[in-house]
């Protein structure tokens, strides 16, 4: 049973703000289909393969490994359809609540949503790049046959291997869109979080940026956060069910 007065407060904290910005994670996706990464049992960070494998050295030096471990996932992803969280945190934007999302998913679904504004600081699954000659290609185009024969996608051109421009472990982040998620969370005046442990550094410490800044933050995630403490509203609920119900408040208010 979700808190009717935590969604209300949440509703007129979005109603106030001026410059309001979402920030998500891997839990806004798992009603989509797509597994987070940290949860108890569930979360694929709790397979130390996986772990392993999603390394950019990991990648580099077995790719086959990589794509092995990782297949399901990004079948998964290319698959994907945005969920109720997505479209809601979408309609927020249209309708002037958020200025848009700052997000560690890579599975573009906020784009598919109709999200405008949104910084992919963890990379995307839209395309892949060859490792020998930078050629970029579309990640449908170079995953389709390949994932299917279980084979390492290979560069048409000169014959490298090609890795989805997503951030593994040890790789930056990108640059532009983590210039403009810091920027994001400097001048928000509200950050709605939302499926996010907060546990990833440096992205995880966007919140308290943005607090340091003034701003007001609503937590939306299933399991508790060590940053719990610094929200204004914490709901531990569905982002799926969450984000429409307060959608629904603030057209009540309105």
């Amino acid at each position: 049973m979700i808190d009717t007065a935590a969604l209300e407060i949440a509703a007129e904290l979005l109603m106030t703000c001026q410059n309001g910005i979402a920030f998500t994670g891997a839990g806004i996706s798992t009603s989509s289909g797509i597994p987070d990464f940290r949860s108890p049992e569930s979360g694929l960070w709790e397979d130390e393969t996986a772990v392993t494998a999603a390394s950019f050295r990991g990648f580099r030096d077995h790719p086959q490994r990589f794509y092995d471990c990782l297949r399901p996932l990004i079948i998964q992803i290319m698959s994907a359809q945005p969920n109720a969280a997505h479209y809601a945190l979408a309609h927020l934007e249209e309708k002037g609540f958020l200025k848009g999302v700052i997000t560690q998913n890579i599975d573009m679904l906020h784009t598919q949503a109709g999200t405008k504004t949104i910084y992919e600081v963890h990379g995307h699954m839209r395309e892949a790049t060859c490792l020998s000659c930078y050629r970029v290609y579309p990640c449908e185009e170079a995953f389709k046959q390949s994932l299917l024969d279980h084979r390492v996608p290979l560069c048409s051109h000169c014959g490298g291997v090609l890795k989805p421009n997503i951030i593994l472990m040890g790789e930056q982040l990108p640059y532009r869109a983590w210039q403009g998620a810091k920027n994001a969370a400097r001048c928000c005046d509200l950050m709605l979080i939302v499926g996010s442990s907060l546990e990833v550094v440096p992205v995880g410490d966007l919140p308290r940026l943005a607090k340091s800044h003034g701003a007001k933050v609503i937590l939306i995630n299933l399991q508790p956060t060590d940053q719990d403490t610094l929200a204004d509203v914490v709901i531990h609920a569905d982002a799926a069910v969450v984000l429409p119900a307060i959608v629904t408040c603030l057209e009540k208010f309105s």
